[in-house]
């Protein structure tokens, strides 16, 4: 049998699996189709194990899961990868492995792919969807750059209005944007005034990190978390918006002190905290990822230790200043074509020259962000930073800022 053959038997006995009851719509599936978790089944594993896909010798399996990977290579067929990674044990070590992050694929598959940093030279295209009724925001990838009508959900968040800030909670779950969610993952909270803004990791981004509450435990949902793997809020970026004191005219002037990522992370050679997988203390807690278990402890997940010494200096990010356009009479940044609505929303994000960045370094975009309809915004992010850090950073744009504007 030709390995081509052998993949489109294994292809075509995973569908008729799924068809049987292994939905592959994972909170983060198409637009277009509900947004709901793969729901783990006992039948799944059973129906495989019987097949005569269970005993495959390694060498094979990793030669045919090496060919799957190549072949889907984008969204919706990648989720055949994500079939094969929810397998079994075996089939889910052998993924994991051949499964690059993003930084070295430029592809999102697993929902851990969003804590990890985008890829390097190049932009991540994804937009977010904003519901004014609910006070919602959804982050797709884009699959097509001619429009935003079809994506591939990645991200929710839901805006909480308190009586001296304002939280915005973020979940991997469309249909379940709680801070009680097994499937929350962060938040951003901003002061009173909407001119500065915190970024909080559930979980740590590094070896190192602090948590800024000292609570030993805390329920999720109707369960209760061991205080042996903290879940907390861990600082991992601190947004401020530079006050408008005169009232002048002119786009937003921000500033993004990155936590976890040091300055020497955009040199050659330098390396960003990489989270490589969710830290659980219980494996029945979050069901619907059942290639996330894993037995290593918290800090074997984490590529990166605490910033110490002066090349670990936090990493500073910058709006990109705008020039006046004196025939348009406006601020212009040159997008690429990924904005076409003027906002005082838009910005790019640039290194800081306070990092002693010289050179292309300190021109490259790493986070651009713009309005092209009534409620639709793009968003395009790179190396160093996450999915996840460049929502957070992009929800703060949304925000009212009483004394910047």
């Amino acid at each position: 049998m030709s390995f081509k053959s052998i993949i489109q038997d294994m292809k075509g006995e995973l569908g008729s699996i799924s068809r049987k009851g292994f939905d592959v719509k994972f909170s983060y599936g198409l637009r277009s189709r509900s947004h709901r978790v793969v729901q783990d089944s006992s039948m799944v594993v059973d129906a495989l194990r019987q097949s005569c896909w269970a005993n495959m010798p390694p060498e094979l399996l990793r030669d045919v899961l090496m060919r799957i990977e190549a072949s889907e290579s984008a969204w919706p067929l990648r989720k055949n990868v994500v079939a094969c990674a929810g397998v079994c044990r075996s089939w889910r070590e052998i993924t994991k492995e051949i499964v690059k992050t993003p930084e070295l694929s430029a592809k999102l598959t697993f929902p851990i792919s969003l804590k990890q940093p985008g890829p390097r030279g190049s932009l991540l295209q994804c937009y977010i969807k904003r519901n004014r009724s609910n006070q919602t925001y959804h982050l797709y990838l884009g699959l097509n750059q001619a429009s935003t009508d079809d994506g591939k959900f990645l991200l929710a968040a839901r805006k909480c209005r308190r009586p001296t800030c304002t939280d915005y909670i973020i979940s991997l779950n469309a249909d379940d944007v709680s801070k009680g969610s097994t499937t929350y993952i962060g938040k951003l909270r901003s002061n009173f005034l909407g001119t500065k803004f915190t970024v909080y990791d559930a979980q740590p981004p590094n070896a190192g990190a602090r948590i800024t509450k000292s609570r030993s435990t805390r329920r999720l949902g109707s369960r209760q978390v061991s205080p042996r793997i903290p879940t907390g809020n861990y600082p991992v970026a601190h947004i401020s918006y530079e006050l408008n004191v005169l009232g002048s005219r002119g786009p937003r002037r921000m500033q993004c002190v990155m936590d976890a990522i040091p300055t020497g992370a955009i040199e050659p050679g330098g390396v960003a905290p990489t989270q490589t997988e969710f830290v659980l203390s219980n494996v029945d807690s979050f069901p619907s990822f059942p290639f996330f278990r894993s037995k290593s402890n918290r800090s074997e997940s984490l590529h990166s230790g605490p910033l110490s010494g002066p090349k670990d200096e936090m990493l500073i990010l910058k709006n990109k200043a705008p020039r006046w356009h004196e025939q348009l009479q406006c601020w212009c940044l040159n997008f690429n074509g990924r904005v076409t609505v003027a906002s005082v929303k838009n910005f790019q994000l640039v290194a800081s020259a306070e990092n002693g960045v010289a050179g292309q370094e300190h021109e490259n975009v790493i986070l651009q962000f713009g309005k092209v309809g009534k409620d639709v915004f793009t968003m395009d992010y790179q190396y160093p930073i996450s999915a996840f850090q460049a929502f957070a950073i992009c929800l703060s744009s949304f925000d009212t800022k009483i004394a910047c504007e």
